[in-house]
This record gives structure tokens, sequence and C-alpha cells, in this order.
């Protein structure tokens, strides 16, 4: 099978072909899992951390990837959920050990044993993967392949991290950043809290342009002061600048999530401006995303589908994947990028 593959930790300033293309055996089919004939995969910020050694590291070489969209090609003998020929999902949960607390509550992200797709295990750059059948994911007729992959990270992270705010109907949200999650979770928070106003904070004219297009109330730079204050903020950047930024527009009481899995290396300046009376006093909150839950998936599938949300894709071909890797370095963005591979 073709595939792209992960070989060692390289600066993307310098390397633009982070990925080497290659031909691997089609993988053997494990008891409880399921062979996926992979359709397409989304590209993530993830692969970005991955690469430039910001997150655990992988065991190289990996194929990256883990916005998954496939059809079943083969079954385990003890894999029962799925039918051949059914498509299916994979996200950024491959395992975790399905008996402590955390998974008992249904935070299988939190495991110690958590597996990641795409990281720990190979993903989906590349023509086929396999997967425990408990963690892939029927995915909606409202969707084609190509709008389905980024429902499956850059959708539910944006739906968890929404959860997370325990926002209400009415109050005020802001967005910072304005890529593949926050103009999803814009389509869910107007389809949600239809009295809210949602405030966008993102770097680019074209990502504000786009925000002001998709219905938010108001757009600005990142250091902007809104003209309102927000109950709830959440921060998709890998930028450690826009925390401070977003705390001074926070309201007394708020909270602010970050939906971010490594914030990137800070500018001393950056974190010297955190200062406890102007930014945390007065109750605000700060929340950090740890991955997703398998309950995240399935909810937000099911969410997604009754809006219905509309994800903003640009394709490319697997053999194309440094290119759009680059492009999502250097924020040429606009929605979510996705290799379609068969």
């Amino acid at each position: 099978m073709k595939a792209m593959v992960i070989e060692k930790v390289c600066d993307l300033r310098v390397e633009k072909q982070p990925l080497k293309f290659v031909q691997l055996p089609i993988p053997h089919v494990g008891d409880a899992e399921i062979l996926v004939r992979v359709s397409s995969c989304g590209v993530c910020h993830t692969e970005l951390d991955e690469i430039e050694g910001r997150t655990p590291p992988p065991k190289f070489p990996v194929i990256p990837g883990h916005q998954v969209v496939g059809r079943v090609e083969r079954t385990g003998h003890k894999a029962a959920r799925f039918k051949v020929g059914e498509r299916v999902g994979v996200a950024w949960i491959f395992s975790a050990c399905g008996v402590c607390e955390f998974c008992r509550e249904g935070n299988e992200n939190l495991c110690e044993k958590f597996t990641a797709t795409g990281r720990d295990v190979n993903g989906g750059y590349a023509e086929y993967m396999n997967v425990p059948e408990t963690y892939a994911f029927r995915i909606p007729e409202a969707f084609s392949d190509l709008e389905a992959p980024p429902l499956l990270c850059a959708g539910t992270i944006g739906y968890r991290s929404l959860r997370l705010t325990e926002m209400r109907d009415g109050e005020n949200i802001g967005l910072v950043g304005f890529g593949a999650s926050a103009h999803l979770v814009l389509q869910m928070v107007r389809y949600r809290y239809p009295a809210s106003k949602i405030f966008v904070f993102a770097r680019s004219a074209g990502e504000r342009d786009f925000a002001m297009e998709l219905g938010a109330h108001w757009a600005g730079d990142t250091t902007d002061v809104s003209p309102e204050k927000m109950h709830r903020i959440i921060d998709t950047t890998p930028a450690w600048g826009t925390i401070v930024h977003a705390l001074k527009n926070l309201e007394r009481g708020g909270r602010l999530v970050i939906n971010a899995i490594r914030k990137e290396e800070a500018d001393k300046k950056e974190l010297l401006t955190l200062s406890y009376p102007e930014h945390l006093w007065l109750e605000k909150e700060i929340k950090s995303v740890a991955n997703v839950a398998s309950m995240d998936v399935s909810e937000f599938l099911e969410l997604a589908a009754a809006i219905p949300i509309r994800p903003e894709v640009e394709a490319f071909a697997l053999e194309e994947a440094n290119r759009a890797l680059i492009e999502l370095k250097e924020r040429k963005i606009r929605g979510a990028k996705v290799l379609k591979i068969a």
C-alpha cells in the first residue's frame, strides 16, 4: 500500500519534505480489529507538533493521520460491530485500557494507557489502516468522504471544548484562532445557543472575513480588546501570547478553555505579561482540553448531522501531504485540509 511516514523530528522552517512516500505491506488485522480501506484523512496541526517534536515522541517511522474515513475491508474473527463495506471513521483515540476510573467514567482520554492514532500507532496517511472495532465510528450519511474527516478531530475536540466551557445561552463566547476547529465550533454555537454572540480573534484578515461570513457578531485580531467582555473563550491556537490577550477580554467569573495539545515555545516577554490582578483575579478560570473520549466522537457526529454542520475543506492527493502541512505551518488556512486517498 502507499503511505506517507514521519521518520524523524525536524524543523519545518528548514525541512520542506518532512514526510517520506513509501510502499508498505497492508497491515495484519487482529482478532478484535477491523481493516479500513482509507478514502480520506484530515491534516491536523497535531501532525506539525509530531514532526517538530512538541508531542511525546512517536516510535519512528510512523504513519501520521487521525481524522480517517474509509470502508471496512476486513474484520477480525472476534469483531462483529461492522460489516464489510460499511463506512467508518477513526479519531485521535485509538485505544485505552477500559478498566481504570477514567475509562469507567467515559474519560478514556485521561487513561494512562491511552494510545493515539498516527502517533503511537500508524494512522491514516495511507491506503489502509487497522483499528480496534471499539474505537471505530459510523459516519452519518449526511457527510461526504471529504467533509467527514474534520469532524473526527477538529469538530470533536471543538465539541469537547464547548462542553467544558459550561456555556449558557445568551452568554458571549470568544473563539481565538479560526482554523479547522473554530469554524465548526461557531456552527455548533449558533445551533445550540442562538441568543449568544460569537466574537472571533484571528491573525489574518481572511480568517476574520470567513468568521463573519459564517455568522460571527464581531471579528478582530488576537491582540485586540473586544467591544464586550466574554463569558466563555476557547483558544485553538498553538501560541502562548493568545492566552494573555484572551484573559484580558474575559468577564468576571468567566472560563477560558485551551483547545491545544501543546503550546509552542513561549517568548519570555509573553510569560512576563501574565498579571494576576489584571488577568486572573475575580474568579476567572483556565481549563485545558486533553484529547477526546469515544463519547465525544459519537455524540458530536450525531449533533453534526442534526445541524447539519458543513466543514469547509481543501483537498490534496496523498502524495501532496507535505505541501498541505507546509501550508498549515504557514497559516494558509480556510477551513480544513483533507487528503483524498481512495
